[in-house]
């Protein structure tokens, strides 16, 4: 729990490598109702997790606005760097897809559910040969910062070998393994800021 009392993160030990293993979840205050969540399998790589926790920790990865829609925009946001990456975008039954050119990984977004009060996750990033019955997956409830969302899709865009270093940004050389990961090592960072 943040010194805050309004992120709080459970880590799950004895899991299957597809059922919920971490869960991340923001609150505006420590007694209210949570404004966010996203959920993590078992099998997620442990550098995801980390990148994960070191944004949680920078402070920037949890502010969100209350009560905004999802929209075009942190759709765009959360998604640029796969179609920086050369991802496949594409309209299906359940929404939006972005697949991985080697149709290994892909960031799903399901608009319809999105509109719901109360919504459970509407965003599915997944890594394995089926999107249906992935490797590993994370979830993400409709307020998820876009910004965490962005990194998040940063990382799996460079970790599965899909995208070309680039000049002044951080060069991933690990390929997301299918296997579980060890936990991450959390390191102590500045005390978060919240804005709204």
């Amino acid at each position: 729990m943040h010194e805050s009392q309004t992120l709080r993160i459970e880590r799950v030990r004895e899991t299957q490598a597809r059922e919920t293993a971490w869960t991340v979840a923001a609150y505006e205050t420590p007694v209210s109702g949570r404004m966010w969540h996203l959920t993590a399998s078992g099998a997620t790589p442990a550098p995801v997790l980390q990148n994960l926790l070191n944004h949680l920790a920078d402070g920037d990865g949890w502010d969100t606005v209350i009560g905004v829609p999802v929209g075009e925009r942190t759709v765009t946001t959360a998604t640029q760097p796969l179609t920086e990456a050369g991802w496949k975008h594409t309209l299906t039954g359940h929404g939006i897809r972005w697949t991985s050119p080697d149709g290994q990984a892909g960031v799903r977004f399901d608009p319809l559910t999105a509109q719901a009060p109360q919504s459970p996750a509407i965003w599915t990033i997944w890594a394995g040969p089926d999107p249906d019955r992935p490797t590993w997956a994370i979830t993400a409830s409709p307020h998820t910062p876009s910004s965490l969302l962005a990194d998040l899709s940063e990382s799996l865009a460079h970790e599965t070998g899909t995208r070309q270093p680039q000049p002044g940004r951080r060069d991933h050389r690990t390929r997301l393994a299918a296997s579980a990961p060890a936990a991450p090592a959390v390191t102590a960072g500045r005390p978060a800021s919240r804005s709204r």
